[in-house]
């Protein structure tokens, strides 16, 4: 089976983050985004693309969300030296505001430990939270596209739209 450019793995426990994959699917081209969920499918085949996107929603007060826990020590054994990697994460701003969108910034930390180039921040202004795990260091950035589905859900569609066309650029896809 011939794989696409770019494969895009998700966890979802409540199914917005499977939304949104598929939802970048659509913006990049069905012919250029692979899908694969981590709870059906872990890691397998990961190691096949150049070009990656990870998708994690965070849990409670800062946690990974549970499928990502279960193959969190096998993205060890993956050199990602030779990967592009673009991430975006989903949190809840209003209600987990000390921990908005931790996983994502655990995520990043450990693909980037294990030698991934990464593209796709996303500016930080205009989100209304406390802390997060996953700002750049100087803060004016987050390290992937971070959307709010619980308060925030109706700038989805125009975030995810920029974003995708700055993965354009930065993946260098034709468009």
């Amino acid at each position: 089976m011939k794989r696409a450019a770019i494969g895009l793995y998700y966890g979802s426990s409540t199914c917005y983050t499977e939304i949104v994959a598929e939802k970048i699917r659509q913006i990049l081209g069905p012919n250029t985004v692979d899908l694969h969920n981590v709870a059906s499918d872990g890691l397998a085949g990961i190691e096949d693309y150049r070009q990656l996107i990870l998708g994690i929603p965070t849990w409670d007060y800062g946690e990974l969300q549970e499928d990502w826990e279960a193959v969190w020590d096998q993205l060890d054994a993956i050199d990602f030296s030779d990967k592009t990697v673009a991430l975006y994460g989903l949190g809840d701003q209003i209600g987990y505001p000390e921990w908005f969108l931790d996983a994502l910034g655990y995520l990043h930390n450990k693909v980037i430990l294990l030698g991934a180039k990464i593209i796709g921040h996303w500016p930080s202004s205009g989100y209304q939270f406390n802390e997060s795990q996953a700002l750049t260091t100087d803060k004016t950035h987050f390290v992937g596209l971070a959307l709010d589905e619980e308060n925030e859900f109706e700038l989805t569609e125009q975030r995810l739209k920029q974003w995708c066309d700055q993965l354009h650029r930065q993946f260098a896809m034709d468009k």
